[in-house]
């Protein structure tokens, strides 16, 4: 005699398991319908050659800074002197909004690269130049609303929340470093 609910059964777990296999082939198969359009999204290779620049720093003269663009927007890169590097080093760091250390921005003590875009609303700071103001702790003053940063590109006074960014870069030879 055959048992009725044994071949139900049976067909029930066949049902299933096409049901699953179905399932689960139609996921793969619109994965891989999808991944072109998904894949277009991702930066061009012209785009991403605009990502990174490399900055020559062979005519920056100790105690000098320069201003580059990069990523629309501006990059100082600053010489320091020894006597910057010690007044940055030796910050109590309880007296700073957004606490960093002066070793911590830099990867060589003389070379400082940081975002000229003030961390308040956007302006560009001054400093740059010889004649510009540079603030009451010799780095960068944002004149729109009395931002003072050091020569280590912190906060020190002002409206502005956080330090000056440092872009990720790294050094390609001695005297040349790539940004991006």
């Amino acid at each position: 005699m055959i048992n009725k609910n044994k071949i139900f059964k049976i067909k029930k777990d066949r049902r299933s398991f096409l049901k699953l296999t179905t399932t689960s082939m139609a996921a793969v198969g619109s994965a891989f319908a999808i991944w072109p359009f998904i894949d277009s999204m991702n930066p061009s290779a012209d785009v991403l050659a605009l990502g990174s620049k490399e900055v020559d720093l062979n005519d920056i003269d100790k105690g000098s800074t320069k201003t580059i663009k990069w990523r629309g927007k501006p990059v100082f890169i600053k010489h320091r002197t020894d006597e910057e590097i010690s007044q940055a080093r030796e910050v109590n760091l309880e007296n700073l909004k957004d606490p960093q250390k002066d070793e911590d921005r830099v990867i060589k003590p003389e070379w400082l690269v940081v975002v000229g875009v003030c961390s308040h609303l956007g302006c560009i700071p001054l400093g740059q130049k010889e004649t510009d103001v540079k603030g009451d702790f010799n780095g960068w003053f944002c004149p729109c609303h009395g931002s003072h940063y050091d020569s280590s590109g912190r906060v020190r006074k002002g409206p502005a929340p956080k330090n000056l960014e440092i872009p990720k870069y790294k050094f390609v030879d001695k005297n040349k470093i790539k940004i991006g």
